[in-house]
């Protein structure tokens, strides 16, 4: 206590966001699949998790956009991939908000706040057609971060580029002018421990040197940020592009599971007769398969839709765990990072990630409009200050919520948003009945065109075309593997109808769309 009596400023609490790019819910080590990772693991046992969290969208740029701006998409804009969020909205975002209240704001890793692949130049620094426009030593601001170290070309299905046409991790791999090589070397299969080679196109174990790989890069630099810190408190968004397909790793990782003895779906079969329209639509549609995209390597089809056969499935599984425990390695690296600073305790960390992924269930590979829960529900964990230790949560959340539950848990004065803070949940003064998704599926690029309406709430997952008035509805507590549709059976007619009145609670403040600029 100092001598006036008053007692001293309490320290603000630093806050570490971490998400990775199309990780399922129950790809984590405290759920059953046999996935390691044992310092996301460690979160959780000394955090909260939330085991009932969505995506609001299942694509990527509208999922960030909503963590971003605590907003759905029909809110925000970006009802898509290809629909860039504009620049306005970072005062107000994640960003924003905390620069404004005097922390020192930093962006690790694939944004994807704007598009890539664009038909034209933009002036976004993450466009490939404007990037060049930014000095080599750019750092931003972007979208309310002060401070950021991106990546242009976050995934393997891109065709390189030589400065000027590059980022920050772009010209990492460019270290000695080899950044070509390197980046093509990545693409060549190796066959460690003698493993047979991968046949499917998404799949493949990297030749390339892990130490190139992004995603020690990011904790490289997440690690750097941490010893740097300085007396300001620190929020920092670090965000790997893992395992996001084509899934592909380096040594140890790519061999660490083997593909024999990898839990696959039991059910593997399209059964498209026994679902909405807009599954067998979507899967055929000639207008998704003939979409250009000039800044895919080699023109190849990374969309295909052909079924898997069983082996193919067991290489993408094992590659796909492989990237995620590489993930966690690094998260450990970052754990320890702030633990030799002195701030873990006193810094508030969110893991989750932006969407899932099909990875087989139901015969389907990537993602689209056939949100089952592998595709929309995502981890989610947190740890810091007054946040109980072992806790579980079975609540419908949302990745929207992060916003709201951040600027409630440091204080911010914020406006209001679409997310709900989850102290409450955390606190037990508050429950959640549902969790809402939402996609204005486009017809130039998927093939079909909708408003795609999704609910999750405690025992239901139901989704609805509001165009056509068509839907799907599913017992998860009684058919987990979302096996039989239970939309317009007139036993359900009450739950589905109180379902349909949870999505026609979303508040009236769409805004319109934003204009297409590109295709990702």
């Amino acid at each position: 206590m100092p001598d006036d009596g008053i007692p001293s400023q309490v320290k603000r609490p630093n806050v570490i966001l971490i998400t990775t790019d199309q990780q399922r819910g129950d790809c984590v080590g405290y759920q059953p699949r046999g996935v390691k990772t044992p310092h996301i693991d460690r979160i959780a046992q000394a955090g909260t998790r939330f085991d009932t969290c969505i995506t609001p969208h299942p694509m990527c740029q509208a999922a960030r956009a909503s963590i971003l701006t605590g907003k759905l998409p029909y809110t925000h804009g970006v009802r898509d991939n290809g629909r860039n969020l504009a620049n306005h909205f970072g005062a107000d975002g994640l960003g924003g908000i905390f620069s404004q209240a005097g922390y020192q704001t930093q962006f690790i890793g694939k944004a994807h706040l704007s598009t890539h692949e664009t038909f034209n130049a933009t002036g976004q620094p993450e466009c490939y057609y404007s990037t060049a426009d930014y000095p080599a030593d750019w750092g931003g601001p972007y979208f309310g971060f002060e401070s950021v170290e991106l990546l242009l070309r976050p995934h393997h299905h891109c065709a390189w580029n030589d400065p000027p046409y590059t980022l920050h991790y772009e010209n990492y791999l460019n270290t000695d002018n080899a950044g070509r090589q390197r980046w093509e070397k990545a693409k060549v299969h190796a066959n460690p421990q003698g493993l047979p080679d991968t046949t499917h196109l998404q799949v493949w174990r990297s030749a390339l040197e892990d130490e190139w790989h992004s995603t020690p890069w990011i904790a490289d630099r997440t690690v750097d940020m941490i010893q740097d810190m300085g007396d300001e408190p620190l929020f920092a968004w670090v965000s790997f592009p893992d395992p996001h397909p084509p899934f592909l790793a380096a040594e140890p990782w790519a061999s660490m599971y083997h593909p024999d003895e990898v839990d696959i779906p039991e059910h593997r079969e399209l059964d498209l007769d026994n679902r909405p329209w807009w599954h067998r639509a979507f899967l055929e549609s000639p207008i998704r398969k003939n979409v250009k995209r000039p800044h895919a390597e080699a023109g190849k089809d990374w969309g295909e839709s052909k079924a898997l056969t069983e082996t193919e499935l067991r290489d993408i599984t094992a590659l796909y765990y492989g990237m995620i425990t590489a993930i966690d390695h690094q998260v450990g690296r970052i754990l320890d990072a702030l633990e030799e600073r002195g701030e873990l305790e006193n810094t508030i960390i969110i893991f989750t990630s932006d969407h899932g992924e099909w990875l087989g269930d139901h015969g389907l590979l990537l993602k689209g409009p056939m949100l089952y829960d592998g595709l929309l529900r995502v981890p989610y964990v947190m740890s810091g200050p007054n946040i109980p230790a072992g806790k579980i949560v079975h609540d419908p959340v949302s990745t929207l919520d992060i916003r709201a539950t951040l600027a409630d848990m440091c204080g911010l004065q914020v406006s209001a948003d679409n997310g709900e803070s989850l102290v409450g949940l955390l606190q037990n003064t508050a429950s959640r009945d549902f969790a809402l998704n939402e996609w204005e599926v486009d017809e130039t690029r998927s093939g079909i065109g909708m408003d795609l309406s999704t609910v999750r709430s405690q025992r239901y997952r139901m989704s609805v075309d509001l165009r056509t008035d068509t839907g799907e509805l599913y017992d998860l507590q009684e058919d987990p593997h979302e096996m039989h549709n239970l939309f317009g059976d007139p036993g359900y007619a009450k739950t589905q109808a109180e379902h349909l009145s949870m999505i026609n609670s979303r508040p009236d403040d769409q805004i319109p769309v934003a204009p297409r600029v590109g295709w990702h």
